[in-house]
């Protein structure tokens, strides 16, 4: 068993930063982690935040193929609510043959208080049926020649007349891979049903960074739960877990970073404080004691639970611990975070890439991890 690394970003930022100075930075990001040889990276998309500024992660995904080489490019998520399937079946299609084949589709439900908002999707528990009606018309829609007849709960979808076979009109265009690109499904809430639906179905369950790891067994039992019922072998391979993670040279310079109040961390995790005490009351996903009143919780000590820092060996002992106590994955997904201090973000990732990884990826071949 070894272990592979890539990189998650919603990409967060702060609000009053330039736009295109913001867009340019995580550009860079994507095609720094190409050249460190990381596997794959995730990309969000929100319609209705400056914090949150990707509104398409195809789109701008396409703007970096040709500078990188092998890395995969991750949609984290496509939010399928809040798109029709017709719309998504269209334009993933045309990504994968502009990238061949390196598109890897992550789906979700959407969870931006405000694009829910603003697309007025509805109520909360009709989300996750969406996605998967979803879906399940793109893979209809990439398996059939015409005419289409297809009569969901959410979508209907009819085009009989307008198809003209000599010239191909009325075709959806179909991805480069075959049958199709691999699909991913986001993993957030304790005990996630997604994670069910995610064994069930073949999928790639992807477990994020913003609340602690005590919940991740949760999400790989759940995905066992849903492998063993169709009768399928969960592998641990298939699993990706993010993580928040910064390397510096030496211990110390991590803690200097850390107790910095109004670092980019701070307002990340600031963001999820405020998100997780609003409607959703889930303040315990953040709280490195679940025992601890929300009163007690203090930006410092959500850092510090949820952030694993420090110099390339103790963020190795770290990683370790956390797959000794979580059980195995097959990639770990880096935390992509503001560059508030470039020189830092940066040097950690080539000391991730090169001075963790090598040793974290033999420890797990050498040590199995119990599931």
């Amino acid at each position: 068993m070894t272990i592979k690394l890539g990189m998650f970003t919603m990409p967060f930022h702060h609000p009053d930063r330039d736009y295109g100075a913001l867009l340019a930075e995580d550009q860079e990001a994507i095609v720094l982690a190409d050249r460190l040889g990381f596997s794959e990276a995730f990309v969000g998309e929100h319609f209705s935040s400056f914090s949150e500024r990707i509104t398409s992660p195809l789109m701008f995904f396409a703007t970096i193929i040709n500078r990188t080489k092998q890395i995969r490019f991750g949609t984290g998520v496509l939010n399928l609510p809040q798109s029709h399937p017709v719309t998504v079946a269209a334009h993933a299609a045309l990504f994968d043959h502009l990238c061949q084949g390196r598109f890897i589709m992550g789906i979700g439900p959407g969870g931006l208080v405000s694009d829910l908002e603003i697309f007025d999707i509805g109520q909360a528990e009709l989300r996750p049926q969406m996605v998967i009606e979803s879906i399940e018309t793109v893979l209809k829609l990439w398996a059939q020649d015409p005419p289409y007849e297809i009569d969901g709960k959410f979508w209907k979808i009819s085009l009989t007349k307008g198809i003209w076979p000599d010239f191909k009109v009325g075709y959806i265009p179909r991805p480069y891979q075959k049958p199709h690109p691999p699909i991913a499904l986001s993993l957030i809430t304790p005990n996630s049903s997604s994670g069910k639906t995610a064994g069930e179905r073949g999928w790639i369950p992807i477990s994020g960074q913003f609340f602690h790891k005590r919940y991740l067994r949760g999400h790989w039992e759940k995905y066992v739960e849903g492998c063993e019922a169709v009768g399928r072998r969960p592998d641990p391979d298939i699993w990706r877990v993010s993580r928040s993670i910064l390397v510096t040279e030496t211990d110390a310079e991590a803690e200097d970073y850390l107790a910095d109040p109004d670092n980019g961390l701070s307002f990340y995790y600031t963001f999820f404080h405020h998100s997780f005490s609003q409607g959703r009351k889930a303040l315990f996903m953040l709280k490195p004691d679940i025992e601890v009143p929300d009163e007690d919780i203090t930006m410092d000590t959500i850092k510090r639970a949820l952030i694993i820092a420090g110099s390339p060996r103790r963020v190795l002992d770290q990683l370790v611990a956390l797959r000794e106590e979580r059980g195995h994955f097959g990639t770990l997904l880096m935390g992509g975070h503001d560059w508030d201090k470039p020189a830092l973000w940066k040097r950690s990732m080539e000391l991730l890439a090169h001075d963790v990884m090598p040793q974290f990826s033999a420890h797990a071949a050498a040590t199995p991890a119990r599931m």
